[in-house]
């Protein structure tokens, strides 16, 4: 009798509730994204290297500036609370110099056509090399094929230019003792297949104020460098232009305000810096023309935001974190964070997925089945820095959604960090990543405009706002149905691991093992449907309560069951 009771309760209080807003916000969002303003903004961002405070990124930060203006922000003057839609571009004074690139040249000595120029791989320049004199410097390259110092101090390297097939910086402070003039290297990971792209270099970066420059190489160039040495002396001749200068470091922040609670939030985040088009000018321009159109929302009265909804542009991690620590008041109405990175991919061209980066839950612990890690590799995630909360599965329903509507592919993987989600992690409040991995043109410099989607910008650029706007108005109903679905979530992830974990013990792994992941799975959706209670604008809900613990139960019933089965 009590378990019918159970039951009928559970269908009763989750049924009662409506279908949620996320639908209405979806028509707005998918008819007022315009994904051409979004393309428009990645690509002129893309043109640049951008480094914080250098013209490049500065330039970037104006350009959003003046799409908010035009929205219909206003600059703030003295607080966020002075007008509905507000922005502000906060200055700080740089501790070390800015730096961009601005021209690099080398040729082989008897060679008309250039080993490799700046026109072609901009990457070559790591950040904060130096310059050589006006008309470059001509000198022979000695090939180190084998970089322990023992082996090199047999070498002549004074007034020469040393070249190995590793990174220029493991040789940087030997070639300064050495009295080399300059350092040739080479560095890049498997997953970017550079036998395939051989014209690809990743950027990188040095020790500031080194008295020997340093340039890298593409592995065609690398190969043609190693040719000519093996056969006898080389000269090169390199020339090397870039600025460095004090400057500031610029972060925008713009807000519309929460009507009820003003001081509770959403926060979006897109870094400006690095060199690439997907990474991160698609961010950038995705960002901005969801700051767009929710201005243009709001002027025409057809979302009303209940809390604030926050988007930031600066220095990846740094602007992030330093929003969410240098003001401890405002860190406590944080209560979602999303970090928009690398989300513009063309993913026919680059090999890349779009993925949802989890919030740390087991699968960064136990990493099995349809669950894997990118090439970024995973994080050291222990069971106490699990992060139980319905954010995970509530993003990428949405986002599976939007992919059942316009045949987008939805993907995810455990927590890995590296982006602005994790200021948010660290600071104990829910973050997720929106990115796409792994992609051959990662961090190169054929990372193009001609490799990003506009299609994929606005298909991101959808979820995002629907989930957001969906948050940040959120009532009863919508938790109660949030309930539902994380529920459902958890029932199904239960049964995956159960298999999975039957499947193991018949292979001879231990069966305490294997309940002990089935366990922690189970608990951390008990756990993340307990935090659903915060969702509503207006809380403490007797019903919500009541469905939260029938929810709850649910799991545990289901568990004990699986439990019992696992010998």
């Amino acid at each position: 009798m009590k378990t019918k009771t159970l039951f009928l309760l559970l269908f009763i209080g989750i049924t009662t509730y409506a279908q949620t807003p996320a639908d209405e916000y979806f028509k707005l969002t998918r008819t007022g994204f315009k994904e051409d303003n979004a393309y428009k903004t990645t690509a002129f961002v893309e043109k640049y290297f951008r480094v914080p405070g250098n013209t490049g990124f500065n330039a970037s930060i104006h350009y959003v500036e003046n799409i908010l203006k035009d929205a219909g922000f206003v600059e703030q003057k003295l607080n966020e609370q002075e007008a509905p839609l507000t922005y502000r571009i906060e200055k700080r004074a740089l501790k070390n110099n800015t730096w961009e690139p601005v021209h690099a040249n080398i040729e082989l000595i008897g060679d008309r056509i250039p080993l490799i120029s700046y026109q072609t791989n901009r990457n070559m320049i790591p950040i904060n090399c130096g310059s050589t004199p006006v008309d470059g410097v001509t000198a022979e390259v000695i090939y180190l094929t084998n970089i322990k110092p023992a082996d090199i101090e047999k070498v002549d390297l004074k007034g020469k230019i040393i070249f190995s097939e590793n990174h220029p910086s493991r040789l940087l402070q030997f070639a300064t003792k050495a009295g080399a003039i300059g350092v040739l290297g080479y560095s890049m990971p498997k997953y970017t297949q550079p036998e395939i792209n051989q014209t690809s270099i990743q950027f990188s970066s040095m020790k500031p104020n080194s008295e020997v420059w340093a340039l890298l190489l593409s592995y065609a160039a690398k190969e043609k460098l190693k040719t000519a040495c093996l056969k006898g002396i080389t000269k090169l001749k390199v020339d090397i232009q870039t600025k460095i200068y004090p400057a500031e470091e610029l972060t925008i922040v713009a807000n519309v305000k929460g009507s009820v609670n003003p001081d509770e939030r959403f926060v979006f985040s897109a870094h400006v810096q690095e060199p690439g088009a997907n990474d991160n000018a698609s961010g950038v321009g995705t960002l901005a023309e969801m700051a767009r159109l929710t201005a243009e929302l709001y002027q025409a009265k057809k979302i009303v935001p209940q809390r604030t909804l926050t988007f930031l542009w600066g220095d990846e991690i740094v602007s992030t974190k330093r929003y969410i620590t240098e003001d401890t008041v405002r860190a406590k109405g944080i209560l979602w964070g999303m970090s928009l990175d690398m989300v513009g991919e063309d993913t026919k061209k680059t090999g890349g997925s779009f993925l949802i980066e989890k919030m740390p839950d087991p699968s960064a612990i136990w990493t099995r089945g349809n669950d894997k890690h990118t090439e970024w590799g995973a994080g050291d995630v222990k069971e106490k820095d699990l992060f139980p909360h319905y954010f995970n599965d509530f993003v990428f329903d949405i986002c599976k959604a939007q992919g059942k509507f316009a045949n987008w592919t939805v993907n995810y993987n455990p927590f890995e960090g590296g982006s602005d989600h994790t200021p948010f992690l660290q600071n104990k409040i829910p973050g997720l990543l929106m990115w796409h991995f792994t992609d051959v043109f990662y961090h190169t410099d054929q990372d193009r405009i001609d490799k990003v989607s506009s299609t994929e910008m606005k298909n991101v650029g959808i979820s995002a706002l629907t989930a957001a706007y969906s948050l940040i108005s959120a009532d009863e109903n919508m938790a109660g149905t949030t309930v539902n679905q994380i529920k459902n979530d958890g029932l199904i992830r239960l049964k995956t691991e159960f298999e999975l974990s039957k499947n193991a013990i018949a292979t001879g792994k231990s069966a305490a093992d294997e309940k002990h992941i089935l366990q922690a799975w189970s608990k951390w959706y008990i756990n993340a449907l307990s935090t659903i209670r915060k969702m509503p604008v207006k809380k403490d809900s007797e019903k919500l309560n009541t469905v939260v613990n029938l929810a709850s139960i649910e799991i545990e019933k289901q568990t004990r069951i699986y439990l019992a089965d696992l010998k």
